[in-house]
């Protein structure tokens, strides 16, 4: 590190030592990422440890984990011992499937109790079921459940979710696996701006300048699976978001220059013997 920076800047805005705090926890990585589409389980090994993310999310639904004893277990390739497992409830469309996903999560775990929440409202958009959603994450806090809730990016829901107890809350920046990126960055702000937990940008991202709008605009994280996963190259990709995350961080909090209507010269005249 350079030593006029560090001697400068306060030592949460330095690069490098800036983490993330989830339920306790600090994360050096700011990076979630998923384990669905790949080719194999070995692929997904690989791309995850290319991703320097720490967190990884596992849908319980579709995902062996050990609840199949013949089949291939995940585990086996994102070992709990290096990877916190974020169980998420993918493909639940009603509150009490959700629950009952999160509460076998628990028990293959051996007492997990960090899930990321998700109801579905319909198949074709993946967009959520707010009111399912709000009935779901009632349950699992007052179950001491530590929940992070996959939501829309309307700013009094994000509070709403706050309020409620759940301890980050991931608003979707386009619908899951859309990778169409940030298409509302101005509500994505104002929830960022009101919060009192971690913020993640969770769906839409499409590739690794995404990741860095998203992070430019304050978000404490981004998750993503399809993005990294359905590259040409995943492992590549996954290393791209590795890099766009940190950038992303690093410039928001160097704070960007303000923008202006016209020029402004790199080198002004005023004050010059010239001038």
């Amino acid at each position: 590190m350079n030593s006029s920076v560090s001697s400068v800047l306060p030592v949460a805005e330095q690069p490098g030592e800036d983490t993330l705090t989830v339920a306790g926890k600090a994360y050096t990585s700011r990076l979630l990422v998923g384990t669905g589409k790949y080719r194999d389980l070995e692929e997904t090994g690989r791309a995850i440890e290319a991703s320097g993310a720490e967190i990884v999310t596992v849908a319980i639904r579709r995902t062996n984990i050990g609840q199949a004893k013949d089949e291939p277990n995940l585990l086996d390739y994102v070992s709990p011992d290096k990877y916190t497992i974020l169980p998420n409830t993918a493909g639940c469309f009603d509150a009490d499937s959700a629950l009952r996903t999160c509460r076998l999560a628990r028990e293959l775990l051996g007492g997990h109790d960090l899930v990321k929440l998700e109801v579905l409202g319909d198949k074709k958009t993946l967009f959520p079921d707010i009111p399912e959603t709000l009935k779901a994450a009632e349950i699992l806090v007052r179950e001491d459940f530590k929940v992070m809730v996959y939501t829309n990016d309307d700013p009094i829901m994000a509070l709403r979710f706050e309020e409620m107890g759940c301890i980050a809350v991931m608003p979707l920046a386009a619908p899951i696996g859309s990778g169409l990126g940030i298409r509302n960055p101005y509500n994505i702000r104002t929830i960022v701006e009101n919060a009192g937990v971690p913020i993640l940008v969770d769906a839409g991202v499409g590739t690794a300048s995404d990741a860095a709008i998203a992070m430019e605009l304050g978000c404490d994280g981004v998750l993503m699976n399809t993005a990294i996963a359905e590259a040409k190259n995943p492992v590549l990709m996954a290393s791209a978001m590795k890099k766009a995350i940190e950038a992303g961080r690093e410039a928001y909090l160097a704070g960007r220059m303000p923008r202006r209507a016209y020029a402004s010269a790199s080198s002004p005249i005023d004050g010059t013997f010239f001038s």
